[in-house]
């Protein structure tokens, strides 16, 4: 049990960093994955079209940058030696990120790959899919804020 105090703080909450960058990038990896195949069907169709779908592959990815910054600072707080109860602070507040990154990321790549069918059938449009892909958007920053406040909040 003395092993765990003296490790298992820094260990839950290196855990939850992890978690936060992980989930959050296997989201955005397969949410520009979606988009990025209902991309490459119209860009074979259509190679003027690229650049409008390449705009909405990437998208799905912001995700996965959100939870490298959760990374970053919660890495920050990271120190040898911190009880379990403050690596269980850490960890939770890298929770929201992590699965909200990774739900919202894969939701994203769906609206994503729908608003290339959008440019595809009306590419003057195709504005108003980037308008629904922003409204999932939405709901991955909220989860960066809240990992974002709960990390600061935190204090040792």
């Amino acid at each position: 049990m003395e092993f765990l105090n003296a490790i298992g703080g820094y260990a839950i909450g290196l855990l939850g960093a992890g978690l936060a960058a992980f989930l959050a990038c296997i989201g955005s990896a397969k949410g520009t994955g979606i988009a990025g195949e209902a991309g490459a069907g119209l860009i074979a169709e259509d190679p003027s079209k690229s650049g409008k779908a390449m705009i909405l592959q990437v998208i799905p990815g912001t995700q996965g940058l959100y939870g490298f910054v959760i990374w970053f600072l919660a890495f920050g707080k990271l120190v040898p030696g911190m009880t379990v109860e403050q690596g269980m602070q850490v960890f939770g507040a890298c929770l929201p990120i992590a699965i909200g990154g990774l739900l919202s990321a894969i939701a994203q790549g769906k609206v994503a790959a729908a608003s290339v069918n959008i440019l595809a059938k009306k590419p003057d449009d195709w504005s108003r899919g980037m308008i629904l892909c922003i409204i999932v958007e939405f709901y991955a920053i909220l989860s960066l804020l809240a990992s974002f406040l709960m990390l600061n909040s935190i204090s040792f």
